[in-house]
């Protein structure tokens, strides 16, 4: 399984926000944005920060998804 974080760019491209008016409204640091594109993991208590900034839920943001043999 691996992370995917396409629900979280499908969300900001509803709302209408760029990827850097998100990192500062969530106030996350560029090294966190890069994580997020490359689907890295991040740290738990960042996901939380993120989804209280966008008032939304985890499963809004972030998913598991099979990886391809």
């Amino acid at each position: 399984m691996r992370i995917s974080y396409k629900k979280l760019w499908v969300l900001l491209a509803q709302r209408e926000m760029t990827k850097a008016e998100f990192r500062k409204h969530a106030d996350i640091a560029p090294a966190t944005l890069t994580k997020l594109n490359k689907n890295e993991i991040v740290a738990m208590p960042i996901l939380i920060k993120i989804c209280e900034k966008l008032d939304c839920d985890f499963s809004d943001i972030v998913e598991l998804v099979k990886k391809e043999d």
